[in-house]
C-alpha cells in the first residue's frame, strides 16, 4: 500500500501553498473575517481555475476524476492559512451529493460549482453535532420528483449567499433519507446568517413547507460515502492547523527568554513540545494511513470513526499545549494561535466529537 504522495499531488499541494501565501497571510485572514463579505470572491474564483472545484467529480460528470488522496494532498494547505471558503462544505458535501444522484438538473448545478459560478449549501446538521445520520428528523413530504420539506437546518456553512441547497430529509412514510434540492429565494424559506467561532460563514435555516426537487429518495449510502470523504479532507486541514500551531509555538519557545535563555530549554516545556510533536506524527500517521484506506476502497465505518476521534483528541491537546506555552499572549485575537485552536475545536464538534467517534470505535470493536 502506498503511503506517499505522488509527484502531481506535489505540485498540486505546491501551487495551492503558493497561490495562499500570496493571497492568504494572517492579517489578510483576518480582515475579511472581520469585513461583511463571507469569504473571498478573489480566492474562490482562483481555487476554480486550479481546478479544484472540478477536481472531486468524475469525468463522466465533467469533472477531474481526482482521488481522496488528490484532495487530501493539498487541504493541508488549507489548515495552515485557516480559509474561510466553503470547499468542503460546497464541493465535497453537497456536490458530493448531487454527483451520486447523478441527475440532469444536479449535472447542471455541478457545472456551475466547477466553474465558480455557484456556490452550494449542505443542510445536514440538526444540532449537537448530528453525530450519525440516524439523528436525522427533518420531514419530506414526496409526491414523484417533487417534495415539501419542513423543519430546521443548523450550522448550515455559506447558508446565506448559497445559490442553493442541497438538503438531507427523512420521507415521512418510508424514513428513509434522501437529497433534495432547494433553490436560493425559494417560498417558505429563512435564514439567520453569523459567523462561527473560527470565522467561517454560517447560518440557521428553517424550511417552512418549502418545495423541493427530489435528487435522490433513497440516499442512505451515498451520504455515507459523501460524510466519510468529507472527515477525511476536513481531518487534513485540522492536521495542517496542527502543524501550524507546533511551527509557531516550537519557534516561539526558542526564542521568547527568561532568565537569559530562551523558555524551550526549560524541563516542563521541553516535555510539553515533545508532547507535541508525538501528537502531531500520531494524528499525521493516521490520517495517512486512513488516507490510502479510503483510496484503495477499503476503509471500514471503524477505520473513518478512528480518524476522527484521533483528529479531534490529538487536535485538542496540541492547541491547549500551544495556548499553554504562549501564556496569556496565546488567547488574543492578534496572534494566531487562538485562531488555529478555534478551527481545531470547530472541525471537533462537526459531525460529531472525538468523544463520539471513539465510543463508536469500542463499539465496533
Amino acid at each position: 500500500m502506498e503511503f506517499s504522495f505522488s509527484q502531481e499531488q506535489d505540485m498540486l499541494r505546491t501551487s495551492v501553498a503558493k497561490l495562499l501565501e500570496r493571497k492568504y497571510d494572517f492579517d489578510t485572514r483576518q480582515a475579511l473575517v472581520a469585513s461583511d463579505a463571507p469569504w473571498s470572491a478573489d480566492v474562490w474564483n482562483a481555487f476554480a481555475e486550479l481546478g479544484l472545484t472540478m477536481l472531486p467529480f468524475s469525468e463522466e460528470h465533467g469533472g477531474l476524476g481526482g482521488s481522496i488522496a488528490d484532495l487530501v494532498a493539498f487541504a493541508g494547505t488549507f489548515g495552515e492559512h485557516l480559509v474561510v471558503e466553503p470547499y468542503v462544505a460546497s464541493t465535497l458535501l453537497a456536490g458530493g451529493a448531487l454527483a451520486a444522484s447523478g441527475t440532469p438538473e444536479a449535472l447542471e448545478w455541478i457545472e456551475k460549482l466547477g466553474s465558480g459560478e455557484a456556490v452550494l449549501a449542505f443542510a445536514y446538521e440538526e444540532g449537537n453535532g448530528t453525530a450519525s445520520p440516524e439523528q436525522i428528523s427533518m420531514q419530506a413530504d414526496v409526491s414523484g420528483d417533487c417534495a415539501t420539506l419542513s423543519g430546521e437546518k443548523r450550522l448550515v456553512i455559506a447558508g446565506e449567499t448559497a445559490d442553493a441547497f442541497v438538503v438531507v430529509a427523512r420521507t415521512a412514510d418510508t424514513s428513509k433519507l434522501g437529497f433534495y434540492l432547494v433553490e436560493k429565494g425559494a417560498s417558505g424559506l429563512t435564514t439567520n446568517a453569523y459567523k462561527t467561532i473560527d470565522g467561517r460563514a454560517a447560518a440557521t435555516v428553517r424550511f417552512d413547507t418549502v418545495s423541493a426537487t427530489t435528487i435522490l429518495e433513497d440516499a442512505g449510502e451515498a451520504l455515507d460515502a459523501v460524510l466519510t470523504k468529507a472527515v477525511i479532507v476536513q481531518s487534513a486541514e485540522a492536521l495542517g492547523a496542527m502543524k501550524s500551531l507546533l511551527n509557531d509555538t516550537c519557534e516561539y519557545a526558542m526564542t521568547r527568554k527568561q532568565f537569559g535563555q530562551p523558555i524551550g530549554m526549560f524541563q516542563v516545556v521541553a516535555h510539553r513540545l515533545a508532547d507535541m510533536k508525538i501528537a502531531y506524527t500520531k494524528a499525521l500517521s493516521t490520517l495517512t494511513y486512513t488516507t490510502a484506506l479510503a483510496n484503495s476502497g477499503v476503509a471500514s465505518p471503524r477505520d473513518i470513526a478512528t480518524l476522527k476521534g484521533q483528529i479531534g483528541k490529538l487536535g485538542r491537546e496540541i492547541g491547549e499545549a500551544a495556548i499553554q506555552t504562549h501564556g496569556g499572549v496565546g488567547m488574543t485575537d492578534e496572534l494566531s494561535v487562538s485562531h488555529y485552536h478555534k478551527r481545531i475545536l470547530a472541525f471537533d464538534a462537526a459531525l460529531g466529537s472525538y468523544q463520539y467517534h471513539l465510543r463508536r470505535v469500542g463499539q465496533m470493536a
